[in-house]
Order: C-alpha cells, then sequence, then structure tokens
C-alpha cells in the first residue's frame, strides 16, 4: 500500500515492456533456427507484432514520465550520433 497508483501503473508498464522484447528476442531465434520457410513466415509475423505491443507500451510510458518524454524525443528518429551529449 506504500506505492501510488501511477508507480503501480508505470511498474506494469515496464514489466510489460521487457515482456514484449523478450518474446521478440525468442521469435527472432525461433525464425533464425527454423527449417521450415512456412513457418519462419508465421513466426516473424508474430515478432513483428510483439514489436507493435512493445511500442504501443512505450508510448504510454512516454506521455505518462516527463523524462522518457525528454530522452526519446532527444534520442529517437534522428541522424545525431547515439551517443551525443
Amino acid at each position: 500500500d506504500e506505492l501510488t497508483d501511477a508507480t503501480r501503473d508505470m511498474h506494469r508498464a515496464i514489466t510489460s515492456l521487457m515482456e514484449e522484447l523478450e518474446a521478440v528476442d525468442w521469435y527472432n531465434q525461433r525464425v533464425d533456427a527454423c527449417k521450415d520457410s512456412e513457418l519462419a513466415t508465421i513466426l516473424a509475423h508474430n515478432r513483428d507484432e510483439e514489436k507493435e505491443h512493445a511500442a504501443m507500451v512505450l508510448e504510454w510510458i512516454r506521455r505518462k514520465d516527463p523524462t522518457f518524454d525528454k530522452e526519446l524525443k532527444d534520442f529517437l528518429f534522428t541522424d545525431k550520433p547515439i551517443a551525443h551529449e
């Protein structure tokens, strides 16, 4: 009961993002190891849906966390060096 609703929701979102990215990794490995091209296509499709889910959760996090908002706006969709200051 010491955590606010906002903190609990952010935890849910971060955990969900981690799980979606983990699923992407698993599907990448399955696609890479798969010998059946039809199954590989299905697995790649499933992987890409996990990427969509991850993007949706990341956007929710961005909208709720001003620091994430600032950092994502600074680093994403730019040609600046990634390690820029």
